[in-house]
């Protein structure tokens, strides 16, 4: 049965939007340079689906994850939902990778023309007339100047093949070029307990100029969730990004194992998960308005669902900064200077 969540509106007369979404960068499958290892397409189907029923009412992903691969389970996920019942559906440009030589890094261009075919295969593979939530995934490398390459994702807007208009991994200086030229919608930065640096100009900046602001990595790629162990990054699949991952190797793991540890207490007084703590954390943060979340199983998405709706309150945000205090883990505010 489809739960009513609370929800949050996404920048200047944007959507509403749950304050958790499905994050898809995991469907994307293994054997391209940032991958998480093999995975089921039906399995990522199912999470989808779920998580939908569940009544989270978007769906963020990428051309880049699987190399086109992810955007096509979407597809197919939602390929048998008519299209008024259909979720919000966010994706992202930018990236141009090798086929040929798929765990190479992908070239950050943001060229027009680029931008362009980008946008019409990403409409092709996800199987809609208009991308609900277009956003430049990385900022450009190949010189490209922001007037063009901001000017062209606004043209697709106001073609009505993309709805809103949003970057992700920018920093404020990039922001206010765009702003300039004219309205971001959204930023997309990662942020969690461990990478905190969004809080300090990021998200204030977004909450000044009317931008929404949609955060990946809360659970900070599994560290964050109640069973993971050091052991299991040994265990990783050999096309896992997280075995080069800082976050994930000593001394860093240690210390964000510790924080993971000093969460059990909050989970317990709420009867949640760390998962849904650590998600509900960073949608607590002023000027925040949801969080994507990955799941690769059904079984995943119910241990974050919870996150959709717990509130914590002051208590548990003074014990949590504390904690990140205590430990040392990641970097950043570990409180808001702003409200």
């Amino acid at each position: 049965m489809t739960t009513a969540l609370p929800t949050r509106i996404l920048g200047t007369n944007g959507p509403r939007i749950t304050t958790v979404g499905f994050g898809a960068w995991a469907a994307g499958g293994g054997g391209w340079v940032f991958g998480w290892g093999p995975q089921d397409d039906a399995d990522s189907i199912a999470a989808i689906r779920h998580a939908l029923a569940k009544g989270v009412n978007w769906i963020d992903t990428a051309a880049v994850y699987g190399l086109g691969h992810s955007e096509e389970v979407v597809g197919r996920a939602l390929a048998d939902i008519p299209a008024s019942e259909r979720p919000l559906v966010f994706t992202k440009c930018g990236l141009r990778w090798n086929a040929a030589d798929p765990m190479t890094p992908p070239v950050r261009d943001s060229r027009p023309a680029r931008v362009r075919e980008e946008c019409e295969a990403s409409l092709r593979r996800l199987g809609v007339e208009r991308i609900d939530l277009f956003q430049f995934h990385w900022p450009d490398e190949v010189g490209t100047p922001i007037e063009d390459s901001w000017g062209e994702m606004l043209r697709l807007a106001a073609e009505g093949k993309v709805r809103w208009p949003g970057v992700s991994n920018y920093d404020v200086p990039r922001l206010s070029a765009c702003e300039k030229i004219g309205h971001v919608q959204s930023l997309q930065p990662p942020f969690s307990m461990i990478r905190r640096d969004a809080g300090g100009a990021l998200i204030p900046w977004c909450a000044q100029h009317g931008a929404g602001v949609i955060v990946y990595s809360p659970m900070q790629s599994g560290l964050l969730t109640d069973s993971f162990t050091a052991a299991r990054t040994a265990a990783f699949a050999a096309d896992d990004w997280r075995r080069a991952s800082p976050q994930h190797q000593p001394p860093n793991l240690e210390r964000n194992l510790a924080l993971r540890d000093a969460l059990r207490p909050i989970a317990a007084k709420h009867g949640v998960t760390v998962a849904s703590v650590a998600v509900a954390w960073t949608t607590a943060w002023p000027g925040v308005t949801a969080a994507i979340v990955g799941a690769r199983s059904p079984e995943q998405v119910d241990g974050w669902f919870p996150a959709a709706t717990l509130r914590l309150d002051g208590g548990d945000l003074a014990a949590i900064a504390a904690a990140i205090g205590k430990t040392g883990a990641g970097s950043g505010p570990t409180t808001p200077a702003y409200s």
